[in-house]
């Protein structure tokens, strides 16, 4: 898959199946709405239009089904017909798993996807997620052709014709930042260390006309970023905050995405077990995802402000780590004890969102990050976690997860019974728990937001995407639809506007309405 080129096409055009190997995908409602003469000149002359009609004729989608159409050249898949509350309509984790199973092999393959026009974003974020570039298969190495798939889309009900060419521009963009986010956390340490991932910053910032500003290894110790070089400092390779600006004139709000960027994460000195450290090379997940979405946000036309914040450092062993009972002093002037070296992600947000509030003067802050294990478990595998000071802004995370596919589910926002859980006698704050028990991930999120101010009058979001980052071995790019999405009000696409929850109408507290009314919004 590392060598496939994903196209999209308002026409993927004819072609022989046995030339050019065929899968159909949609709800099976949908696929019954597909005319013959849509299909034929993809399927003919090995399908007729009555072996179509009985393969429509013989799928029960329970979630899903498929049915081959010729030998394994062509094939047809059907989604669930129905999805819950919790889960987006596009059925997208459906999607990612029928066409790693369905899509037939091949150099040039063809994807036509059976659609409403609503679930089109995130129908192409599922599809991108099927097609990892990160590999180091020795076989990989040998195959030097490239690989096509071409993506079609067919719409049905409303809105249901040809894709504008401005439409297949922003999934473009919108896939190539989910699979750079994933080739960035799926690579090992041994080459994705700070010094990688700066030269990916670099790559990024050169391609958008955008020099990074970069605060480096002393120089973080200098100027009193005490959390990012607290936790890095051990590393054979120094610890960085990296800075992406994008200011337009006519802007009216500035936004700041806070990435955690850990490139391994042994856990310090309060050191992870054998089972428990490997697939630490994910704990970057955050700072990929910010990348990737901010990538194709400017290229989108971001209208506003943006600010990628990306905190990297490499949670090591060694002489020079931090120990427990250690006390850092961080950007924030607030002083941390630690009590655990392995609660280090939210020591580097700690310094992001501070810089981020008093030197890029945010009206928005929002961090992402693996952060906490105890994720996986209060929201599932599935749904990143979300805790904000702002109703408006949860219940807008909650809607965007469904619209984009990357699913998000609210934690309990409640700083008066849960911050006390960090009470030292000897600094400001721990950095961990007193009591694992009381709802550690909001616990881990509110340490953050302690560092810009439960009084702080902007709007600030926590994403825990700890679990969603990955699939099995495999990692997905979670959080570059979520981002694109939830602020796709703030861009010039049409697209983003249409999944975008912001400025329409979102369920909130009644006693929440009149604070956040008076909160910045996207509109």
């Amino acid at each position: 898959m590392a060598n496939v080129g994903l196209q999209f096409q308002a026409s993927a055009g004819d072609s022989d199946p046995q030339s050019r190997p065929l899968l159909l995908l949609g709800q099976l409602h949908h696929l019954h709405r597909v005319p013959w003469s849509h299909v034929r000149g993809k399927l003919q002359p090995r399908v007729t239009e009555e072996l179509w009609q009985a393969a429509l004729s013989t799928l029960n989608p329970n979630p899903t089904d498929s049915c081959p159409l010729y030998l394994n050249y062509a094939t047809v898949a059907a989604l669930p017909c129905r999805v819950s509350r919790h889960n987006s309509p596009s059925a997208a984790h459906f999607i990612t798993r029928l066409v790693r199973t369905c899509l037939p092999p091949g150099a040039h393959r063809c994807i036509v996807m059976v659609c409403e026009q609503p679930e089109v974003f995130a129908s192409a974020c599922a599809l991108a997620r099927a097609f990892p570039l990160f590999t180091h298969r020795s076989g990989a190495s040998r195959r030097l052709e490239k690989k096509t798939v071409t993506v079609e889309f067919f719409l049905v009900g409303q809105d249901n014709g040809p894709v504008e060419v401005s439409t297949l521009q922003c999934l473009a963009n919108a896939t190539d930042g989910v699979r750079l986010a994933a080739r960035i956390v799926d690579t090992p340490c041994n080459e994705m260390n700070t010094d990688t991932f700066l030269e990916e910053i670099n790559k990024v910032g050169k391609e958008l006309g955008i020099i990074p500003t970069i605060i480096r290894d002393e120089e973080l110790k200098t100027r009193g970023f005490g959390g990012i070089y607290g936790v890095g400092k051990a590393a054979l390779h120094p610890p960085a905050l990296a800075v992406l600006s994008h200011t337009p004139d006519g802007a009216t709000q500035t936004i700041a995405w806070v990435g955690k960027g850990i490139v391994y994460d042994t856990g310090g000195l309060s050191i992870k077990g054998k089972t428990t450290m490997p697939g630490m090379k994910r704990d970057c997940g955050g700072a990929a995802a910010v990348l990737g979405a901010f990538r194709a946000a400017i290229k989108q036309g971001f209208k506003d402000n943006l600010h990628a914040v990306l905190c990297l450092a490499e949670n090591s062993v060694g002489p020079n780590a931090t120990r427990p009972d250690d006390i850092h002093l961080l950007y924030s002037g607030k002083t941390v004890e630690i009590n655990n070296t392995d609660a280090e992600g939210r020591l580097v947000l700690a310094d992001g969102v501070s810089y981020a509030c008093k030197d890029l003067g945010a009206d928005i802050i929002l961090d992402m990050a693996t952060l906490t294990g105890a994720q996986g478990i209060a929201t599932g595998k599935y749904h990143a976690a979300v805790l904000t000071n702002s109703a408006e802004w949860e219940a807008a995370c909650v809607k965007a997860g469904r619209k984009c596919g990357d699913l998000v589910h609210p934690l309990v926002y409640c700083p008066e019974l849960h911050f006390s859980e960090f009470t030292s006698a000897v600094a400001d704050m721990k950095n961990s728990v007193a009591d694992r028990d009381n709802s550690p991930s909001s616990c881990a999120g509110l340490f953050i937001a302690s560092h810009i101010g439960f009084d702080w009058p902007g709007v600030w979001v926590h994403l825990d995407i700890a679990a969603p980052v990955h699939a099995g071995e495999r990692a997905t790019g979670f959080g570059v639809a979520l981002l694109l999405a939830l602020f796709g009000r703030a861009s010039e696409d049409p697209l983003l506007n249409l999944v975008s929850p912001l400025g329409c109408e979102v369920d909130v507290e009644e006693g929440d309405v009149e604070r956040d009314s008076k909160r910045r919004r996207l509109v």
